[in-house]
């Protein structure tokens, strides 16, 4: 790519991800493409759909909340290890919109869904090794962690971080009880 070519491209990219995180998946390509500073056909030049924008923008997020499960699977207390992913990936979410739209099934790029089904794998392989109820599947946590943000939202101005005292109490009911 020309210089140009690449400073348009880390612009459009940079402009979709701050709007995909404040707004989430359903940002306008013009209301993008107007951020970036470029028209609306420059940004179909780099990218045929807005799904496959998105696709570009989660992709990396969703790789890291992957590899952040992941890395736990083998902790010594595999439920406190759960915990730690389920802190962890709410937080991220917590900051970025289009992951929660992405990780609760909205968007349907073809990478996202395999991003988000090996995210989905990776969770199950923790939840697998904790002391869970036994009908909780690695989809659940997934979708509990993006519906605590969710239930956050309308706190978010006066309450920065409500998602914290919910995944306490989330994580509560998620435990096997005796």
């Amino acid at each position: 790519m020309r210089a140009d070519a690449v400073r348009t491209r880390k612009a459009l990219l940079d402009a979709a991800a701050e709007m995909f995180a404040v707004q989430g998946a359903d940002v306008s390509v013009a209301e993008i493409a107007d951020r970036a500073g470029i028209g609306k056909g420059t940004v179909f030049r780099h990218f045929a759909t807005k799904e496959d924008l998105i696709a570009a923008i989660v992709g990396d997020l969703l790789d890291d909340l992957t590899a952040a499960a992941a890395g736990r699977r083998d902790a010594a207390d595999p439920t406190a290890a759960l915990r730690e992913f389920m802190t962890y990936g709410a937080d991220r979410l917590a900051g970025n919109q289009a992951l929660c739209d992405v990780a609760s099934g909205s968007v349907r790029h073809p990478d996202v869904r395999t991003g988000v089904t090996r995210l989905t794998e990776a969770v199950q392989a923790l939840v697998d090794k904790a002391h869970l109820r036994p009908d909780v599947t690695g989809q659940d946590v997934v979708l509990l962690m993006t519906g605590m943000h969710q239930a956050a939202a309308p706190l978010r101005d006066t309450e920065p971080e409500p998602w914290r005292r919910y995944l306490g109490i989330l994580f509560d009911g998620l435990l096997r009880q005796h």
